[in-house]
């Protein structure tokens, strides 16, 4: 005859009396026991149904295997020694005398309801939700390594750090595969963003304009996600950077004009007028627009007391005052405003010189060489000098904006095309275009 145990009691109240019921909620208790005791070897325990015969039956001299029992207990709740005793089990007599029992002494303690939850069920999902894959260590590695991308990226380029940006993009990217509370994955989604958001950066310096909208679009769309409002303005002012390197000035304008008008006075619309919107407006030709946006920019300057220096071309920080400057000036020449370009450029010119960019520097002579063939009297030598200086400057780290401009100098000298000069200046310009990088940089600017 079965026993009616208190397991046997049990099961039948939670209608786990069939093998296949019983296995079942058996192999899941299994499962979870051994993700909260870290010990995987639970996770495979099953149970045959000779074994749930023999337990619902009652049918045992010795209790189970020690890992079965740790699962029983798991999944009932009650000490094993408790899941396999009858109310007759631990009966005692005294000189062969059965001693009276109370009521309290016989009754099985009082099963719990079928709808109860197990307490160490709740515990172990508090610790499930709770659980992160990614530490503050982590996260401040993640951190530190964009900072030092930033930092270094105008002395070593993006040919160098673009592998690093994608990696920590790629590592970013794999820890929001896993489980983060709120606060990590916040976290791990700004700093998704902003390596999207260099990626992106790098791309237009290295000519590859629609691979730098995808990392822009991501970047913004992060960004977003999270509320991180000083990451997605500086994404789109980079995807505006990119549309104007791109030739496609309206559409510059617009995204720039556009993130513009949903935070009017924060600090990234400095960067946001005066590369965004000034310099693709001077392309279209709208003076009267070109100086408005440059003197929001330069008052939106005074009200967030920026930084007077040259601040770096790719840094998530707001512009400097000589940043914006250089930037009114590429506006101005393309305009031909050329006093107005040589008077902005002498302003800037002791911060240029002592900033440890060789792109400013460059970009800046290239301009300055522009507006000196642009006068009513052409400076051609001056201009060509300049054209060289820029050239070296860049060395062997070419980027799409110096090739352009460098390109355009040269298209622009061609009326003084037997001038010794622009001889040298065009042999210069066809070495230094030679290499690899600045050959990659052409093809996609042709």
């Amino acid at each position: 005859m079965p026993r009616t145990t208190l397991l046997r009691q049990l099961l039948q109240q939670r209608h786990l009396t069939t093998h296949e019921a019983f296995a079942a909620q058996y192999e899941r208790a299994a499962a979870r026991l051994a993700e909260l005791d870290r010990d995987p070897r639970l996770a495979s325990l099953q149970v045959s149904p000779r074994q749930f015969d023999r337990w619902y039956g009652g049918e045992l001299l010795t209790l189970p295997r020690p890992d079965a029992c740790r699962v029983l207990e798991h999944m009932l709740g009650r000490p094993v020694s408790e899941l396999f005793s009858t109310g007759d089990d631990g009966d005692s007599a005294h000189d062969g005398v059965e001693e009276p029992r109370t009521r309290q002494q016989v009754t099985s303690p009082a099963p719990p309801r079928e709808d109860d939850e197990n307490p160490l069920d709740i515990v172990t999902r508090t610790r499930q939700l709770t659980a992160s894959n990614a530490d503050d260590a982590t996260l401040a590695f993640l951190d530190s390594s964009l900072e030092g991308i930033a930092s270094r990226y105008e002395q070593d380029g993006p040919y160098v750090l673009r592998p690093q940006a994608r990696q920590v993009r790629q590592l970013a990217h794999t820890l929001l595969d896993g489980r983060q509370p709120p606060r990590t994955r916040r976290e791990l989604f700004r700093v998704a963003a902003r390596a999207s958001g260099l990626l992106g950066y790098m791309a237009v310096n290295t000519g590859d304009f629609a691979l730098s909208e995808a990392y822009c679009t991501e970047a913004r769309e992060l960004s977003r996600e999270i509320g991180d409002l000083d990451t997605d303005l500086w994404a789109c002012g980079t995807l505006s950077f990119s549309l104007y390197y791109a030739g496609r000035y309206d559409e510059a304008d617009a995204c720039a004009a556009a993130a513009v008008e949903r935070a009017p006075r924060h600090a990234q619309c400095i960067r946001l007028l005066a590369n965004g919107r000034a310099r693709a407006l001077g392309k279209t030709g709208d003076r009267r627009a070109v100086e408005q946006t440059i003197g929001q920019a330069l008052r939106l300057s005074d009200l967030h007391e920026v930084p007077v220096g040259l601040t770096s071309c790719i840094s998530f920080e707001p512009y400097g005052r000589a940043r914006t400057l250089a930037n009114a000036v590429t506006s101005h020449v393309a305009l031909r405003n050329t006093a107005q370009v040589l008077r902005d450029a002498e302003h800037i010119d002791d911060l240029v010189e002592h900033s440890p960019s060789s792109w400013s520097r460059s970009l800046v002579r290239l301009d300055v060489a522009t507006a000196l063939l642009q006068q009513r009297t052409p400076d051609v030598d001056h201009a060509m000098a300049l054209g060289r200086e820029a050239l070296r400057l860049c060395g062997d780290t070419p980027i799409s904006s110096v090739y352009q401009r460098s390109r355009d100098l040269h298209e622009q000298a061609g009326p003084w095309r037997d001038h010794p000069a622009v001889r040298d200046y065009g042999d210069e310009f066809r070495t230094w275009s030679s290499q690899p990088a600045a050959l990659a940089v052409a093809s996609s600017a042709s």
